[in-house]
């Protein structure tokens, strides 16, 4: 691992070069979390309605709901910002690794203490895991030598 924690670049590069796949997950990660995000700002009723959960007019837990919903809609940004900005890209990639590990692993500490949730919501856990593990699939540093230095560095996948 690099002084960054997360990967070393090759130094003749000093830029994180994405493969196909690479972007092709950030995009996907990126594109779900801005479209759940945003339909949890713009229209809590309908997005919550569509698991089968009735929300009231509360102010307060609408805009507990529209709070969170907004933070993952600009997350998502970021993600798919990452895919054209090379110097945001270990950003992104820090992003979308812990929306799409944190989310699951909430999920999963609600079914332990809360019990099973509606089949909306076990398929958004489904989804949510798919998306991490291609993010981790993707991401897997490979060890390479370094041609300048002639020692192994870490690259993304």
């Amino acid at each position: 691992m690099g002084q960054s924690g997360l990967i070393n670049f090759n130094r003749k590069e000093h830029i994180m070069q994405l493969t196909h796949f690479q972007k092709f997950t950030l995009g996907i990660g990126g594109i779900t979390a801005v479209a759940i995000g945003a339909c949890i700002t713009l229209a809590p009723h309908t997005f919550y309605g569509s698991y089968g959960i009735t929300l009231g007019q509360d102010p307060n837990l609408l805009s507990e709901l529209r709070a969170p919903g907004a933070g993952l809609a600009v997350l998502g940004a970021i993600m798919l910002a990452g895919m054209i900005r090379a110097n945001i890209r270990p950003v992104a990639l820090a992003v979308a690794l812990t929306v799409y590990l944190a989310f699951p692993a909430g999920r999963i500490v609600g079914i332990v203490v809360d019990g099973m949730p509606s089949g909306g919501i076990i398929g958004a856990l489904a989804v949510e895991i798919i998306i991490a593990g291609l993010l981790l699939v993707a991401f897997k540093p490979r060890r390479v030598m370094s041609s300048d230095s002639g020692r192994f560095v870490d690259l993304p996948g």
